[in-house]
């Protein structure tokens, strides 16, 4: 029963505004050269942040700099922006969905009758 209801959860979100813009969102963005270049250079630059860090090491100031301004340019097209925004707002939907599961939970734990339906 619980595996039904998780099914039927994860399709009416599929089916919501929330995640049906974002994937437009992403569809968009790995159509659009510029912004896929600029991803390809901000996942470059992050693993490079990330295999200084895992040595100990801070990473240089060019590099973080670098990367800094990549995020920034990204954002700030409006490829990037569409994809923020979708993004954000597809966050506030299952951040508001997990909400209500801690609830359901929470009135279900309290609850002496037992439902297997």
């Amino acid at each position: 029963m619980i595996w039904d209801k998780a099914q039927d959860l994860g399709r009416l979100i599929g089916q919501s505004a929330e995640y049906q813009t974002l994937r437009r969102a992403e569809a968009t963005l790995r159509e659009d050269s510029d912004t896929v270049a600029k991803l390809d250079q901000i996942q470059t630059l992050a693993r490079q942040v990330d295999q200084m860090v895992s040595t100990g090491q801070m990473p240089d100031p060019a590099t973080a700099e670098s990367y800094e301004a990549a995020v920034h340019d990204l954002e700030n097209s409006p490829v990037g922006q569409a994809y923020v925004v979708a993004r954000a707002n597809f966050e506030k939907l299952m951040a508001k969905v997990n909400q209500q599961i801690s609830e359901g939970m929470e009135k279900g734990s309290a609850s002496s009758i037992i439902t297997l339906g």
